[in-house]
């Protein structure tokens, strides 16, 4: 009843439907029509507390939302498979394992609308296609990024050297400064003509 029922008082509901009789107290207690005593949940077990059965029933309910999803095995190719060859045994297991595997795969197709190898071939090249427009877009996300970590950059190094540029801008004559300041003044000006393109 437990994990037949998607909430407590669902699960009450159904205890009554089967014939239960329930009795509140401080343990939850349950007796059938044919019995003349009640029976407390939790002398049965630590797993039938009102708690624990409360948790049970949501683990339940998570179980359902969330199923586990069964890998589809491998096929075993028997004319290359050395223990297949060496062991009837086993050649008997392999063709039965292979058979329940495609079976399980052409199970897992028809879950998801495929009916024909068409479809499929369909299916894997849009899947393909996808995957290559995605790669594509990253790589354009990568070239961005990459373009706006240099403008960050230029941006940086045109900020550091303003004052020096603005100097030698009002002051050209002054040579020693020019000479001084070459470097600093050489790094402004690329960053500046970068920035620009």
């Amino acid at each position: 009843m437990i994990n037949r029922s998607n909430s407590w008082e669902e699960f009450l509901e159904n205890m009554k439907f089967i014939d239960y009789e329930i009795k509140f107290g401080k343990h939850i207690a349950f007796r059938h029509k044919d019995k003349q005593r009640f029976t407390r949940s939790k002398t049965i077990g630590e797993d039938y507390t009102e708690e624990k059965i409360k948790e049970r029933i949501d683990l339940a309910i998570k179980n359902k939302a969330n199923p586990i999803k069964k890998r589809v095995g491998n096929v075993i190719d028997i004319s290359t498979n050395e223990k297949a060859q060496s062991s009837k045994g086993y050649e008997v297991w392999a063709r039965k394992h292979n058979i329940k595997t495609m079976a399980d795969s052409i199970i897992k197709l028809r879950e998801q609308g495929i009916n024909s190898i068409t479809q499929l071939d369909n299916l894997i090249k849009k899947s393909a296609d996808d995957r290559q427009d995605l790669l594509d877009k990253i790589k354009k996300i990568e070239a961005e990024m990459k373009s706006l970590s240099q403008d960050m950059e230029n941006i940086n190094t045109i900020n550091k050297y303003r004052e020096i540029y603005k100097y030698h801008k009002k002051n050209p004559e002054d040579k020693q400064f020019a000479e001084e300041y070459y470097s600093e003044l050489s790094v402004y000006k690329i960053a500046a003509k970068e920035i620009l393109e």
